[in-house]
């Protein structure tokens, strides 16, 4: 049996057909973005609507990913009822396979079968940012405890700092780390300025390949909710930041205008976890427990 990278339009079927969903073979097209699933799309026929429907494909490309489909379920039936846009309605959930219906909406970036990165708009674009500014003060002002007791992961921000902590020291066991890079995440760890003094219900990771937008560029789908918690509200502001730093101010009044919240100390929290992006690929590596990502991982901490 081939891995799940050499699954083709015509495994993809053979997998759907096991669990009753019949698909067309020549519209089976594959989205290579995402790093836990490799996702596919294709039209299903015969599913009692009189028509034919697009749907979504999920399979996992580890056993630690099938895992944790129960949360991911969990934070699904919460956020569906409370957020101002869709989100996926899981109808067949296996270890192999996860499918549903196609969203309303196109992924704002893709990634190409060569892994080139193609942009289908633009991240600056007032309609964008002020939907997304919408669909995170929807997102934090969720109650968090009810969050917490429908099987949502929840920190406190006390402990969301001891976790970053405690990713260190596991990183620090695994791997050599630049002594830059180290210095750096201890003053970071050591300072209260980066830490927030309220937690609340987060996506984790709102960048263009999981959300997808109308012809207006306005989000009206938010996919792969694998990394929700209720944790950090800069979480959900750094992609903003990274993808176009200018826009964030922007982002930050809307949100306080629908809100009535304002994040202290944003811009450089911001900076801060996107500058732990090398301590987070290493501690996801350690979780994969392959080869590949443990190696790019340890590219990314060696000194110079």
């Amino acid at each position: 049996m081939g891995t799940v990278e050499d699954l083709g339009a015509d495994g993809i079927c053979a997998l759907a057909k096991r669990f009753g969903l019949v698909l067309e073979p020549e519209s089976v097209r594959f989205n290579e973005a995402g790093l836990d699933y490799r996702v596919a799309f294709a039209t299903a026929t015969g599913t009692g609507t009189g028509t034919d429907e697009q749907w979504v494909l999920r399979v996992p490309r580890r056993p630690d990913v099938a895992a944790n489909q129960d949360q991911e379920r969990a934070i699904l039936d919460f956020v569906r009822p409370r957020l101002p846009a869709a989100v996926p309605d899981w109808r067949i959930q296996t270890e192999d396979l996860i499918a549903y219906p196609l969203l309303p909406g196109t992924p704002g970036l893709t990634v190409g079968p060569e892994n080139q990165t193609n942009w289908h708009f633009d991240p600056s674009s007032r309609p964008y940012l002020q939907s997304l500014a919408k669909l995170i003060g929807s997102l934090h002002s969720m109650d968090a405890a009810a969050a917490a007791a429908a099987g949502i992961p929840a920190e406190t921000p006390e402990t969301v700092r001891q976790n970053w902590a405690d990713g260190l020291g596991t990183v620090e066991a695994e791997f050599r780390i630049a002594p830059d890079l180290l210095d750096g995440w201890r003053r970071w760890l050591d300072d209260d300025h980066f830490w927030p003094a309220r937690t609340v219900l987060t996506h984790g990771e709102l960048y263009p390949a999981h959300l997808l937008l109308d012809d207006e560029d306005r989000i009206v789908s938010v996919l792969d909710w694998t990394t929700a918690k209720v944790s950090d509200p800069a979480l959900e502001f750094m992609y903003v930041q990274l993808i176009s730093p200018g826009s964030l101010q922007e982002v930050a009044t809307w949100y306080q205008e629908a809100t009535g919240h304002s994040e202290p100390y944003l811009v450089e929290r911001c900076a801060a976890l996107i500058a732990a992006g090398p301590l987070n690929h290493a501690l996801y590596a350690l979780t994969t427990g392959l080869p590949e990502h443990r190696d790019a991982a340890a590219a990314q901490l060696k000194p110079a």
